[in-house]
């Protein structure tokens, strides 16, 4: 569960300074997966977490995993070389890159993220080739993100691109009106879609629960200890309607342990307090 946070990198920022009292949902991402890019507010926070929803490990462990499972068909069953991961979080084992590039070494990767301590980690990555590049930007603001130097020097519209929402859109508030109407993951979401060539995808899932008690509980709690760098558990129903408009791919809309699942062999979760939903969709001719 990948999270949004500005904050100070990069040659711009040097001398800032990161708030290791405040826990990240990247950085607590980071330590479920067993990572060690995290601090103590982030392992104390993942510990209240864990008393509200004990599955949440073995939640992100599949998740992970099915990360790995979707870029690999999107690259060897879509044939798509050019992928943009929003929110891309830490880098761990198998970043988007590395699968693509196990598939064709062509293949080009855009990062974007803007939590300081993911660009520092990121920006380490730039050494292993030319295909990859990393911006620091608002994953919202979509015409800067799209727009943006780095990432049309590696990503040509004209073609298919596969556009990755992993595990991030509960990072994101809801539209609140028209004042940030364009804010809201379903916006977001439209208008990415609408850049993009026909035959491109999108893969979209975030933290789901069909228990109202679950969802306030947890994101009132995330809320808390990120100080509103939080956006919100929803429904399935709210997942499905970011596909609006788009083609829906085979097994349909589910939770991602379940997406075209391999021999990998992965923790279950135990209790369901809560599950990754989501799946790939393509965007078909005419999309508007």
């Amino acid at each position: 569960m990948p999270e949004n946070r500005g904050g100070p990198v990069g040659e711009s920022a040097r001398d800032a300074h990161v708030d290791v009292t405040l826990p990240s949902a990247a950085r607590m991402y980071d330590w479920l997966l067993g990572g060690s890019n995290n601090f103590l507010a982030d392992r104390l926070a993942c510990e209240d977490l864990l008393k509200t929803a004990p599955s949440t490990r073995e939640l992100a462990l599949n998740n992970r995993a099915f990360l790995r499972r979707v870029v690999r068909s999107i690259a060897e069953d879509y044939g798509i070389r050019q992928f943009i991961d929003h929110g891309s979080g830490l880098p761990t084992q198998d970043n988007v890159h590395q699968i693509a590039q196990r598939i064709d070494p062509s293949c080009r990767v855009v990062y974007v993220d803007n939590d300081p301590i993911v660009l520092t980690h990121g920006r380490a990555l730039l050494d292993e080739n030319d295909n990859i590049a990393i911006i620091e930007a608002d994953m919202t603001e979509t015409d800067y993100v799209l727009g943006h130097e780095k990432l049309n020097s590696l990503i040509d519209f004209s073609k298919p691109v596969a556009a990755l929402f992993v595990s991030v859109l509960h990072c994101i508030a809801d539209d609140q009106g028209p004042a940030d109407a364009a804010k809201g993951p379903a916006a977001m979401i439209r208008r990415t879609a609408e850049r993009l060539a026909p035959g491109s995808v999108l893969v979209i899932c975030q933290l789901v629960s069909d228990d109202p008690e679950i969802r306030a509980a947890v994101t009132e709690l995330m809320d808390q200890q990120t100080q509103g760098h939080w956006g919100a558990v929803r429904t399935q129903q709210d997942v499905r309607s970011y596909f609006e408009g788009l083609e829906i791919q085979p097994p349909d809309l589910l939770d991602v342990t379940d997406w075209r699942p391999d021999s990998e062999l992965l923790p279950r979760q135990t209790s369901q307090e809560w599950i990754e939903y989501g799946g790939l969709a393509v965007v078909p001719e005419g999309y508007r």
